[in-house]
């Protein structure tokens, strides 16, 4: 598999929270990632858990479960547990692959590096942290 300095950055293309980045931020932001394949079933996020890092899913899809209960599926473009790594709490959810699935991992420390860096992207990505919290708070 190829490390994240040799990925095209094309392969950031039609996500959301880059829309508004160029070539040279992509490639930082690979930079800061890496590139992880996971088979169906597999867990990528366990709730409870200590929240270490999060993805951002590339292809494929992931579903979001919630003390056993399904919450939804999220595909391409879409990014999970990094709520987790901006309230510092045990993960809420738990994350498993529906099918093999392309993802792109980012630490603690790259995730909060990626937000220092590229503003435009730390703004997508906390609008969509807030409409969740939003929609949680009206269940």
């Amino acid at each position: 598999m190829p490390t994240s300095n040799e990925q095209d950055p094309a392969v950031l293309d039609g996500v959301p929270y880059f829309a508004d980045v160029g070539p040279e931020e992509r490639r930082r932001i690979l930079a800061l990632s890496s590139p992880r394949e996971v088979a169906a079933g597999e867990l990528l996020l366990d709730q409870g858990d200590t929240a270490l890092e999060c993805f951002l899913v590339l292809s494929g899809s992931v579903s979001v479960y919630v003390r056993g209960e399904y919450v939804a599926s999220v595909g391409p473009g879409s990014m999970v547990g990094e709520m987790g790594l901006v309230d510092h709490r045990p993960r809420t959810a738990s994350v498993v692959a529906d099918q093999p699935t392309r993802l792109l991992a980012f630490r603690n420390r790259e995730f909060r590096t990626l937000l220092d860096e590229m503003p435009r992207a730390s703004e997508h990505i906390l609008a969509e942290l807030q409409g969740r919290l939003d929609r949680n708070r009206g269940d």
